[in-house]
C-alpha cells in the first residue's frame, strides 16, 4: 500500500527529503504522497523513511492503495528502470 499524509500534516518540510522515490511534494495546503512514486521504502529501507521522520505522526497507510510486499517491490524495480532512462 502506498502512504498518505492526513490533514493534520504542520509543513514541516522533514519529509519530503527523506523520499528516496522523490514521491513526496507540497500540495495546495499540505504535503501529498504521490501513490504511483510511493513503495513505503520497499527496496530502500526497512521502514519508511517520512514515517519515522515525522513529528506529528500524519504519514499513514492509504487503504484506497493496497499492494502486497511484491508489488511494492516491483514498483520500485520500475521506478528505477524509469528514473536511469529520464537520467
Amino acid at each position: 500500500m502506498a502512504l498518505r499524509i492526513t490533514d493534520e500534516c504542520i509543513n514541516c518540510d522533514v519529509c519530503e527529503s527523506e523520499c528516496p522515490n522523490s514521491a513526496i511534494k507540497q500540495g495546495e495546503f499540505i504535503y501529498e504522497i504521490d501513490p504511483k512514486r510511493c513503495t513505503e521504502c520497499v527496496g530502500h529501507f526497512d521502514e519508511p523513511q517520512c514515517v519515522a521522520v515525522c513529528p506529528v505522526a500524519c504519514i499513514i497507510v492509504d487503504a484506497q492503495c493496497e499492494e502486497s510486499s511484491e508489488q511494492l517491490l516491483e514498483k520500485y524495480k520500475c521506478l528505477i528502470e524509469h528514473d536511469a532512462l529520464k537520467g
